[in-house]
């Protein structure tokens, strides 16, 4: 690994980073010496913000405790695996940090998804209901049984969509992450983020009409 200073700015294998951007490409880089040190540090930092964001979203997932904090730990820990497998793809745009923490939210935003449909003891809240129909191409909420509607979507979401069509649904309509975001993270573009959703909407309004809550 080559590094050189210009401008202030700092160039490693030339990539230009700031100088502490450039610390962190260096120490997570595969074969440093300072790799596991570096780790440790970055995963004290994850973690951080993934608790934090989970108890922000904690009244949606009705999670206290040791449930909360080993979600929080589970998407720190995933976090950190992909940002040392993607260390040589950071181009020093942002801070290392600024890009560091967008795959922790994703983490927590993926957990808690998952854990929002697979949990039937979890019900939806005003916003959320209002939400996850719209994504579907549904009328308002207001036309139908709520707790029917809500039960039925979520055995909709759970078992009539594959893996990735679940993640990218429940990414897109219910967590609201950016389109190119979430791209970026599921290494794939926009067209397969849009054949994605709309083959998630197409499988869920047909359960739906299969079960009588659409004609």
């Amino acid at each position: 690994m080559t590094t050189s200073e210009v401008g202030g700015r700092v160039l490693v294998d030339g990539r230009s980073f700031d100088p502490e951007s450039a610390l962190w490409v260096r120490e997570l880089s595969p074969g440093s010496p300072a790799f596991e040190a570096a780790c440790r540090r970055l995963y004290a930092m994850l973690c951080k913000i993934a608790k934090r964001e989970t108890v922000r979203r904690s009244p949606l997932l009705r999670l206290t405790g040791p449930e909360l904090e080993d979600l929080a730990h589970q998407a720190a820990a995933d976090a950190l695996m992909r940002i040392t497998g993607k260390i040589g793809e950071f181009r020093g745009d942002a801070q290392f940090t600024t890009w560091a923490f967008k795959f922790v939210l994703f983490e927590v935003s993926t957990k808690v998804g998952r854990h929002f449909w697979r949990d039937h003891r979890v019900s939806l809240d005003d916003g959320e209901t209002d939400r996850a129909p719209a994504a579907v191409g549904d009328e308002p909420l207001h036309q139908v049984e709520a707790n029917e509607l809500r039960a039925a979507l979520g055995h909709a979401v759970e078992n009539a969509l594959t893996e990735r069509q679940r993640t990218v649904f429940v990414a897109l309509a219910v967590d609201n992450i950016p389109m190119d975001a979430l791209a970026a993270k599921l290494d794939t573009n926009r067209n397969a983020i849009y054949k994605a959703m709309f083959d998630a909407r197409r499988n869920i309004r047909a359960h739906l009409v299969a079960n009588g809550f659409l004609s």
